[in-house]
């Protein structure tokens, strides 16, 4: 369906669902980006949501890497699940459940983005540093200033290096009666940085 190994998947090409978010195609790219992804590689999509970025994240390291995508909304699986299979993406296990229970059953990993969480980042940020390899990179994506805040907090007591922080505002196109309008999106701040 998507034959571009680029990201950015156009959003109205996923099945969407109201009360199940999306990673935002532009926020996407650059979360992508900021996972410094290749071949072959062990991926967490922890809160996948609609899994957005496990499908994204599966186009970057093919078919020898594994996508690990947590959500414990079950409407958040099952619509993981269908755009998996809409993509033809093989290379995801969707995994229903707590991020906080589920960590610890799973592989060490290259990368692990972490998106909705319920107000769980930060608790969840502390258990990926145990199963993140050394060298690998974490990705956050947040909306909150509370979660910034607490993500910085337990990154500066962590072993983490090069932290960046990169706010995202993007606005997309409307046509209307008279024109052409800009409708501008909230923005979304990534934090990302590398285990030493």
């Amino acid at each position: 369906m998507w034959k571009y190994r680029t990201s950015g998947i156009p959003d109205e090409l996923f099945e969407r669902a109201e009360e199940v978010p999306i990673t935002k195609e532009e926020v996407r790219t650059v979360q992508i980006s900021k996972g410094r992804l290749d071949e072959g590689q062990t991926i967490y999509d922890i809160g996948c949501g609609s899994g957005s970025v496990s499908i994204e994240a599966a186009h970057q390291i093919g078919t020898s890497g594994k996508v690990f995508a947590i959500d414990f909304d079950p409407k958040a699986v099952e619509l993981t699940k269908k755009n998996l299979s809409k993509f033809g993406i093989s290379n995801v296990t969707v995994i229903s459940g707590n991020a906080l229970e589920k960590i610890s059953e799973l592989p060490a990993a290259d990368t692990i983005f972490i998106g909705g969480t319920g107000g769980e980042t930060s608790e969840i940020l502390k258990l990926c540093e145990d199963k993140l390899k050394q060298g690998g990179r974490i990705v956050i994506g947040t909306i909150l200033i509370e979660t910034l805040y607490s993500v910085l907090s337990v990154m500066e007591k962590l072993k983490f290096s090069s932290v960046d922080i990169t706010q995202v505002t993007i606005s997309k196109s409307r046509k209307t009666s008279t024109g052409t309008m800009m409708l501008a999106r909230n923005p979304v701040t990534i934090i990302s940085a590398t285990k030493i």
